[in-house]
């Protein structure tokens, strides 16, 4: 049996060593992605999302943060009736660049993750809409609900986006096409 000394003890505590801190840093880069849940506030949860998109896409931050409300489904078919016709049920925000508003459609939880990407989701449409021209409003969509699915991908969930409409959409072009 071979006794070690001190000296061949140190391989042996060095990687140990490093074990433990890949497992402290495994640990720690988990619990950021949950460290939205630790927002106070809407404007923390807001500052969080914000340095999520800082970091994933090339959209600068506006010099002004979005008003944020909640608000009805009934309010959504006011503000947008041609979105609400084809998907009243389903819409959970919207962002209207005019008055540079995040409505937000109760029942909304600060907690739910997928309520959040709903957040997150028109936080890219007010960072978008900073950034000159597109061809029609249904453009900004794709990129949005790329960025939407990536922040949830990385919790191990999956938004329930029908990626065949909102393709459509962005592609602008006219629904209604009738040959002579």
């Amino acid at each position: 049996m071979r006794i070690l000394s001190r000296a061949g003890l140190w391989p042996a505590r060095t990687g140990l060593f490093c074990l433990v801190l890949n497992l402290i840093a495994g640990a720690a880069t988990a619990g950021d992605l949950l460290a939205w849940r630790e927002a106070r506030s809407l404007p923390d949860l807001v500052a969080h999302l914000e340095i999520w998109l800082d970091e994933n896409t090339d959209l600068p931050r506006r010099a002004e943060a979005p008003e944020i409300r909640q608000t009805s489904t009934a309010t959504v078919a006011r503000l947008a009736p041609m979105r609400a016709a084809s998907d009243a049920s389903r819409t959970r925000g919207l962002y209207d660049p005019a008055s540079e508003t995040i409505w937000l459609v109760r029942p909304w939880n600060a907690k739910n993750p997928y309520d959040v990407s709903v957040l997150l989701h028109e936080l890219v449409h007010h960072r978008q809409a900073g950034q000159g021209h597109w061809y029609c409003p249904g453009a900004q969509e794709l990129p949005a609900y790329r960025l939407q699915q990536a922040w949830l991908n990385e919790m191990g969930l999956e938004p329930n986006v029908n990626w065949v409409a909102v393709i459509l959409e962005a592609g602008c072009t006219p629904r209604d096409i009738h040959p002579d």
